[in-house]
């Protein structure tokens, strides 16, 4: 085990190390768009705000597995550190949306993981681009360094939230698996804005079947400027023998509406959210799929990687994260009290546990229906009570008093 060790040090020491540097990449002729390119998209930073909000806005409960049952933990320190204060300059709301931003536009959401003594006391988040890998040469026994700024940190030292990632070292962002969809809608945002400063005016050249003076082309030009500049109305008279071409169509021409909604589509595909979401028009529905598709399957990427960055060893298999999802699924009023009726008539929940999910005083009713809607059971006490008769009997009686054939009195 030793040597095995002692293999991965050496390959970990002779890895190579990645460093992601714009202008490395725009002179190496890098296709990928940048996230500051990708932002300027607002259906790119609508959609990861939306995911964000939920998220950040979810509580993390840590619960103990015992014997099958889930019983929760609320005196541990960790949960202050990831509901409200990081013990560094963000709180956890701006702490999970600055990783979530990076796990879709970097190569991950990277927080430190400050430890005194054995125990968690802060988590400081690290911006992604301060961070590079150091990688094993190994394809197999994987492993790496984290660099930030240079010094060598540990995995174990940090708290990942990767997308798609094969290393577990760093994801793969939006930026790079989707770039043209962003490039295009980022160009479509550039060419409308350079129709508003035009005015709207189109593209185009002059044909002239006389020779112009230079005093006459300066004059064009300054004339023309003007046209184009948008602060004033301006007026251009074309004289004999001057014909203007168009070379540019406009964006009514160019169905840039129409590419617009067609690209907010597949966009929305991208972060799993109906367009109604993404259009600010979302209904219960939307809001409970945007849960279900989008919101919970990153909760649980950040579950696998709190329980694994966040427990100790031996607190492994008996304590785990989970994110408190019950608010973002409970639906509609009306589905979820039809949803507790059913639960109520077949005996799955009791009053006060329909009443505890709705966050109400619990009344002490413990009573649950046997059935004829009449016979009332108690599972504490197993008394079985009937009101019609205002009989009370208990469920451990050897037998019960049955009427005797004819209708004879006892």
């Amino acid at each position: 085990m030793g040597l095995f060790g002692r293999s991965r040090r050496e390959d970990r020491a002779e890895g190579g190390v990645q460093y992601d540097d714009s202008l490395l990449q725009a002179l190496l002729g890098s296709g990928d768009v940048t996230r500051e390119t990708a932002l300027q998209v607002p259906t790119v930073s609508g959609g990861i705000d939306l995911i964000a909000n939920l998220v950040a806005g979810t509580p993390i409960k840590l619960y103990r597995d015992t014997g099958g049952k889930a019983e929760e933990v609320r005196d541990d320190p960790r949960l202050r550190l990831l509901n409200d204060e990081t013990g560094d300059t963000l709180n956890a709301n701006e702490f999970w949306r600055a990783i979530i931003r990076d796990y879709y536009l970097g190569k991950g959401g990277y927080a430190y993981i400050h430890r005194e003594k054995g125990e968690v006391v802060g988590l400081h988040y690290v911006d992604e681009r301060k961070i590079s890998v150091q990688r094993a040469t190994d394809p197999i026994f994987k492993d790496f360094n984290l660099l930030v700024e240079g010094r060598p940190y540990q995995p174990l030292d940090f708290l990942k939230i990767l997308r798609n990632t094969r290393d577990g070292a760093e994801g793969v962002p939006i930026t790079r698996e989707n770039s043209k969809l962003i490039e295009v809608a980022y160009q479509t945002l550039c060419f409308e804005g350079y129709l508003v400063k035009k005015g709207g005016n189109k593209k185009g050249f002059l044909k002239s079947q006389k020779h112009l003076t230079d005093a006459g082309m300066d004059a064009l030009r300054s004339a023309w400027a003007r046209l184009y500049s948008n602060a004033s109305d301006n007026v251009v008279i074309l004289n004999d023998g001057l014909e203007f071409q168009e070379s540019s169509n406009t964006s009514v021409e160019l169905q840039l509406n129409e590419n617009k909604v067609a690209n907010a589509e597949e966009f929305a595909k991208l972060f799993h959210i109906s367009t109604g979401a993404m259009s600010g028009k979302a209904g219960v529905d939307d809001v409970s799929n945007l849960a279900r598709l989008a919101a919970i399957p990153l909760m649980t990427a950040i579950q696998c990687a709190l329980n694994k960055d966040l427990l100790l060893e031996k607190e492994k298999g008996s304590l785990y994260w989970a994110f408190d999802t019950k608010a973002l699924l409970r639906g509609s009023m009306k589905e979820r009290f039809e949803a507790y009726q059913v639960a109520l008539d077949a005996n799955f929940m009791g009053v006060d546990e329909v009443r505890y999910e709705e966050d109400m005083e619990p009344l002490g009713l413990t009573w649950i229906k046997l059935g004829l809607d009449t016979v009332l059971y108690d599972p504490k006490t197993k008394l079985i009570y009937t009101p019609n008769t205002n009989q009370v009997s208990r469920m451990e009686a050897k037998s019960l008093h049955e009427p005797r054939k004819g209708g004879e009195n006892n």
